[in-house]
C-alpha cells in the first residue's frame, strides 16, 4: 500500500511539473513617450541632442543621416539615431524630411533595438521640430510608445 501511495504521489508531482510553464512570461510594459530635445546639427549629416522628460529615453542622442532625395524645399533622408540613457541604449532606424526654407523637420522610426534594460524594445517614435538654419541648433518633440521588459 505504501508503494502505491508513493507512486500516486510521484505521478501527481510529475503531472503538476509537466503543466507548469518552463519560464515565467515576460513582464513587457508599454510606455508613452512625450519628450523634448535640444540639439546641434554638426553640419556633416550628424546631430547630437539632450532629451529631457523622456522617461526611459531621457539622456542623449546621436544621429547620422543619408540623403535620399530633394524636392524643393524638402530634403529627404534616412538614418539611425541612438539614445544613450541610464537604462541602456536604444538604436532606431528612421526616415524623414527637413524643409530647407523654414527649418521644420519630421522623422519616424522604422525599427528599433536596444541594450541593457532596453533590450528587446519595440515601438515607434516620431520626431518633429525646427532647426535654426543659421546656427544649426534645433528643438524637437519626441513622441510615441515603446514596449520593453523591465524585469531584472
Amino acid at each position: 500500500m505504501k508503494t502505491l501511495v508513493k507512486i500516486t504521489l510521484l505521478l501527481a508531482i510529475a503531472a503538476v511539473a509537466a503543466t507548469a510553464p518552463a519560464n515565467a512570461p515576460a513582464a513587457v510594459s508599454c510606455h508613452n513617450i512625450n519628450a523634448k530635445g535640444i540639439g546641434q546639427d554638426n553640419g556633416d549629416l550628424t546631430t547630437i541632442a539632450q532629451i529631457i522628460g523622456g522617461g526611459l529615453l531621457q539622456g542623449t542622442t546621436a544621429a547620422a543621416f543619408t540623403p535620399t532625395g530633394f524636392i524643393f524645399p524638402d530634403f529627404f533622408f534616412t538614418g539611425t539615431i541612438t539614445f544613450t540613457t541610464n537604462n541602456g541604449t536604444l538604436t532606431a532606424a528612421l526616415t524623414g524630411s527637413l524643409n530647407v526654407v523654414t527649418g521644420e523637420f519630421t522623422a519616424t522610426t522604422t525599427g528599433m533595438s536596444g541594450t541593457g534594460q532596453l533590450a528587446g524594445v519595440t515601438g515607434q517614435l516620431t520626431f518633429s521640430g525646427v532647426e535654426d538654419l543659421s546656427t544649426l541648433v534645433f528643438t524637437e518633440g519626441v513622441t510615441g510608445e515603446i514596449c520593453v521588459d523591465l524585469a531584472p
